[in-house]
């Protein structure tokens, strides 16, 4: 399935798509994509909103209905049944274009070092998002972005925000938009299937640092990105991110920097939320409280069901 790299053509790839309720903005995806290209949608909501349908009468593609159990793990199904040497993922709610696709699996063609290229994500009117990429969570770390210190020091807290075109160095990359070579991922054990969605890309970033491996963040591939239109409200993914965050901490520190690491978000985004709610914002309170309550309490609930316990 694969093209020699050494004559200048692009290796065949895979795009794989984890969706649940997501079939309009799939439809938005796939409408400035070409026909033919492969791709994989792993279905969380198992055939709710019709997506075997909707790509029945695509050349290249396949469905696969997802165990409902998270992103992590229905992306490792993805990847794991390619028939392909390379996959990108590619949520629902991005928007990338052939060239950019091109480049990611280029660059891991070129440099057998690199575990993994993922483009950098963007806004509607074209600003970078803030995490789409970042570092490994430290209290320091945690610290400087509980206070808002990574405004004016922008790779000293936790998430990264690059500047377009500028090279940065980051410990994880978003799985917004990511490509992979297969062999390597599945070397690397693909991501951690007991984060059920958030901090699997920070998982899998220790994990390839510890393999002796890097990864890339291509501040030249910008790619339109819808943040939080993909998956469940607002609210609770914020919930689930605070949970998921408390989980990755507990497992990679010692009792007491795992708690100073969680009393510090906890202060910064309670602090954030009496913040809005003076401005009148209750919304974005509720959202930024949402986060408190799972990064205290470490347990989040999706759709009724609770789906991590730190």
């Amino acid at each position: 399935m694969e093209s020699s790299a050494q004559d200048g053509a692009v290796p065949a790839y895979e795009l794989i798509m984890v969706s649940y309720n997501s079939r309009s903005q799939i439809e938005g995806l796939l409408a400035g994509l070409p026909a033919d290209i492969p791709l994989a949608i792993i279905d969380n909501a198992r055939g709710a909103d019709g997506l075997r349908e909707l790509i029945s009468g695509r050349p290249n593609a396949r469905y696969q209905e997802g165990p409902g159990q998270g992103f992590a793990t229905a992306a490792n199904i993805g990847a794991r049944s390619s028939a392909y040497d390379y996959v990108i993922f590619v949520n629902p709610d991005c928007r990338p274009t052939v060239t950019g696709l091109d480049a990611l699996v280029s660059m891991l063609a070129a440099e057998p070092n690199i575990a993994s290229a993922a483009a950098t994500t963007v806004s509607g009117d074209g600003t970078v998002e803030i995490g789409t990429g970042g570092w490994e969570p430290t209290l320091r770390r945690s610290i400087v972005h509980a206070v808002g210190l990574h405004k004016v020091a922008p790779q000293a807290g936790l998430f990264a925000r690059p500047r377009p075109y500028l090279p940065i160095k980051v410990d994880w990359t978003t799985g917004a938009c990511m490509a992979v070579r297969v062999s390597t991922f599945k070397d690397l054990g693909g991501f951690d299937e007991q984060f059920f969605v958030y901090n699997e890309d920070v998982a899998f970033g220790r994990a390839v640092r510890e393999y002796g491996m890097t990864q890339a963040l291509r501040t030249d591939v910008l790619v339109q990105h819808a943040a939080g239109n993909s998956g469940a409200p607002s609210k609770e993914m914020l919930r689930l991110r605070g949970a998921s965050m408390a989980r990755y901490v507990a497992q990679h520190n010692g009792l007491e920097t795992a708690r100073g690491i969680r009393l510090a978000l906890t202060f910064g985004y309670g602090v954030r939320a009496l913040a809005s709610l003076a401005k009148g914002n209750r919304g974005r309170a509720q959202e930024h409280w949402s986060y408190v309550l799972g990064i205290t309490s470490g347990r989040a609930s999706v759709a009724g069901r609770t789906v991590t316990r730190a």
